[in-house]
């Protein structure tokens, strides 16, 4: 629990709901996040470049080629047994919900400054390489965005690493068991 909600159930709600939300700033914790309140993805000004990008090419280039295939596969005829309309629809449905999950994440963001952060600490954006108790090694960026390497904040890894250094060891509580993992490096792009 936060500093801000200890003893929080036994106090009346604020008359103000704006101070409630400064009070607990952007980094609100999971203690005193409220059910409907959306989720708050921190990111770098790096990753919020590479989400806006890859929104702005679905909503572009990619949401034109959807159209045409759906309006190509309309001119073959009867649409019951067009497979190609059924897929481009498909393939339409999965595009706008990536284009409605990219635009809640960029409305829905902190941008992290490069000077907030600590260059020893694992914390947004940095590039984590890790060793496994079997000495397997791990490299990956501490990362909403996704993609090759990319350690999400909000997984067992990500949430065990934030906030260490290098060298330290860190217990990780994943689905399929605990698991401890060393930190062999720390660097920020």
């Amino acid at each position: 629990m936060c500093s801000s909600c200890v003893g929080s159930s036994n106090r009346e709600p604020p008359a103000d709901p704006l101070s409630e939300k400064t009070r607990h700033g952007p980094e609100r914790a999971l203690c005193c996040r409220k059910m409907n309140d959306p989720k708050v993805d921190r990111l770098t000004t790096r990753q919020r470049d590479a989400l806006a990008a890859e929104l702005a090419e679905l909503e572009g280039p990619k949401r034109t080629a959807v159209v045409q295939a759906i309006k190509t596969a309309r001119e073959h005829g009867d649409l019951s047994e067009n497979f190609e309309y059924h897929a481009a629809k498909d393939e339409q449905g999965l595009l706008e919900a990536r284009i409605r999950t990219l635009r809640d994440r960029l409305d829905h963001s902190v941008l992290v400054e490069e000077s907030e952060l600590a260059p020893d600490q694992v914390g947004i954006g940095s590039t984590v390489e890790l060793e496994d108790e079997q000495g397997h090694r791990i490299e990956g960026e501490i990362s909403i965005v996704g993609g090759n390497g990319a350690i999400s904040p909000d997984s067992p890894l990500g949430r065990a690493l934030i906030g260490h250094s290098e060298g330290d060891a860190v217990e990780v509580d994943a689905p399929r068991g605990r698991w401890t993992a060393r930190i062999l490096s720390v660097r920020r792009q």
